[in-house]
């Protein structure tokens, strides 16, 4: 399959395997003007337990402030008392992974996350310089994008049609959420396909409930980097095939539903 592959997500907070794997794509636009949801991986991170040291699993979360309220956007959400939240966020992340086999990986990453919050005091800059220092930690060769930046239609499908093309892609990957309400329709008519995306097996040992909500820094302090960046490589090359194989039954962008990236290189 060739072309390239965009991935849109919202910014979120040390990210899941799953979202992290998403992104490993050529371009991701970042969805930072869509509404901020609480409940959501914007501004918080699950952390696995860690039995050694007697710690339960916890969420790690960024007090934020909202000026307008329930329909504040991501960009426009602050965090509040950023100084006490660097400390606290560092403390917490150091405690949780002091003991783990690639602990160094996760410390180097602490300063930036500090400084990211003390500097800007915006939830987006944080929550997305956390998932590029990750994503560069495994050696993403891709580009980053706002979305804020780019003009589009209002439909949900066809915002996103829109935004994929403009970034001279060819290809829209999707989550398994997305999948029950996209459109391919508006891709199709401007000549993209959608690639359905299916989330990597986890390589750290986690309880069925950790799986679905745990970041990434779990995998990243049991196996480090260099497995956990060839783990993903890997599985994008797989699902890329699959892909592959899938258009080449049905190469009608509206029929084609599989898995994953483009990218032969990796």
């Amino acid at each position: 399959m060739a072309g390239m592959l965009c991935a849109i997500h919202q910014p979120n907070f040390l990210p899941r395997l799953s979202t992290l794997a998403k992104l490993y794509a050529d371009i991701w636009i970042i969805l930072d003007d869509v509404q901020f949801t609480r409940r959501d991986y914007q501004h918080r991170c699950y952390l696995a337990p860690v039995p050694d040291a007697r710690l339960p699993g916890r969420w790690l979360t960024l007090p934020v402030h909202l000026p307008g309220g329930r329909e504040t956007l991501i960009r426009d959400s602050r965090l509040a008392e950023p100084a006490l939240t660097a400390k606290r966020t560092s403390s917490i992340l150091r405690r949780y992974h002091g003991r783990a086999p690639y602990r160094s990986e996760i410390l180097n990453l602490i300063p930036g996350i500090e400084e990211t919050i003390t500097g800007t005091g915006r939830l987006a800059d944080v929550s997305e310089h956390a998932t590029i220092a990750l994503l560069r930690l495994l050696n993403w060769p891709g580009a980053m994008c706002r979305s804020s930046g780019i003009l589009t239609r209002a439909g949900r499908s066809e915002r996103l049609a829109d935004l994929t093309r403009a970034v001279g892609a060819s290809v829209y990957l999707c989550g398994t959420g997305g999948s029950r309400y996209l459109d391919q329709a508006p891709f199709a008519a401007l000549g993209v396909s959608v690639a359905i995306f299916t989330p990597p097996q986890h390589l750290a040992a986690l309880s069925p409930e950790d799986t679905r909500r745990v970041s990434v820094l779990t995998d990243l302090a049991a196996v480090g980097s260099e497995r956990l960046s060839a783990a993903i490589r890997e599985h994008a090359r797989l699902s890329s095939d699959a892909w592959n194989s899938q258009q080449a039954k049905s190469p009608d962008p509206r029929m084609a539903e599989s898995a994953r990236r483009p990218r032969t290189s990796t």
